[in-house]
């Protein structure tokens, strides 16, 4: 199965493919471990803070994790997201995007979700992208790279 086959759940419980979400538009994909934690709230609301300007360049945002619809239903509303939200319950899409992987935590080894940011052309291709990556401050830093792919193309 190809990349813009795999398919993960919308913000109404739909089953879409990655293909559908991409839907030919420039995209930033940033997949991240868990709502409601502290780095993944931080870097929720600092791209729903500069979505207005990813919109202006032409951007959609979405972030993607393994939580469940109603979780993110109660993610956005408690911190009043403006982000679509992506259900990937199986990982399936973190993982084939290469954001899965070991990682440590009280020097326990053990496998999950690393935070990582895509960012797509409208011909669906990954024109940039940045594996574990630090949640504050990095909105802007996607920011930035939109704004050279905008000039670009």
């Amino acid at each position: 199965m190809g990349l813009f086959e795999v398919q993960v759940l919308d913000e109404d419980g739909k089953e879409v493919t990655l293909g559908d979400v991409l839907n030919s538009k420039w995209t930033v994909l940033y997949v991240y471990p868990k709502d409601n934690t502290p780095g993944c709230t931080t870097e929720a609301k600092e791209f729903t803070e500069l979505l207005p300007e990813f919109e202006k360049l032409g951007f959609q945002v979405i972030g993607v994790s393994k939580d469940s619809v109603r979780s993110h239903r109660n993610f956005k509303e408690k911190h009043g997201l403006k982000i679509k939200l992506l259900s990937d319950p199986n990982a399936e899409l973190i993982k084939a995007l290469g954001a899965w992987g070991k990682k440590k935590r009280y020097g326990k080894e053990y496998e999950g979700v690393i935070r990582s940011t895509f960012i797509f052309n409208p011909n669906g291709e990954i024109v940039w992208k940045k594996i574990n990556v630090r949640a504050r401050g990095h909105a802007a830093k996607v920011l930035e790279e939109a704004k050279k792919l905008a000039e670009k193309s």
